[in-house]
């Protein structure tokens, strides 16, 4: 089995943030490509897999280069319970990436506006169009979703000042993708199957 980590992202410009670090894996954006891409990287021999990319938030408490760290991924099924990650969330911290852990659904196309706020009425805290679908890659290694967020329901993506926010949110991917490769380093060596 692989060292390192699987990192899939899923737009260029994601992957860009996480050059450098561990094996990086264009996954494509939206549901059909992740479920594809998650087929694939699941037969790929690595001890971690880690989807890393941006989101947009739930509620304004959560800011523009927060880091989301799921501890739930919802939208594909049932929700998916991620296992606590505190030897991250620990690496994050080092890295200077403020977190914010919490509830994380995809969904199959950009939610603006009224369609943010039912969202949230489950206690999620962002919103992506990857994540739910490309969970299947990990087939039973350790796993991460890290979403760096971009926008707000106050300042939505379609607007101007959004750029700020967009770029918090490349720096701060960047500063998770290195403190993903010292998450997989503490992690128990596996045997392969």
């Amino acid at each position: 089995m692989s060292n390192g980590l699987l990192v899939l992202t899923p737009l260029r410009i994601e992957a860009m943030a996480a050059r450098g670090s561990s094996q990086v894996i264009r996954t494509g954006m939206g549901a059909a490509r992740s479920r594809v891409a998650a087929a694939q990287v699941a037969e790929m021999p690595a001890r971690a897999v880690a989807v890393l990319g941006f989101c947009g938030a739930l509620t304004d408490d959560v800011e523009p280069g927060d880091v989301v760290v799921a501890d739930e991924l919802r939208g594909n099924g049932p929700p998916l319970k991620c296992e606590p990650l505190q030897q991250l969330l620990q690496s994050l911290e080092t890295v200077g990436v403020r977190t914010r852990v919490g509830p994380l659904v995809s969904v199959p196309k950009l939610f603006l506006g009224s369609e943010r706020a039912r969202l949230a009425e489950d206690g999620s805290i962002a919103v992506d169009m990857e994540t739910a679908w490309l969970a299947p890659a990990a087939a039973g290694r350790p796993f991460a979703a890290l979403r760096a967020v971009v926008d707000t329901p106050s300042k939505e993506l379609v607007r101007f000042s959004t750029l700020y926010g967009g770029i918090k949110a490349y720096r701060a991917l960047g500063r998770a993708a290195r403190a993903l490769d010292s998450w997989t380093r503490t992690l128990p060596d596996q045997k392969e199957t």
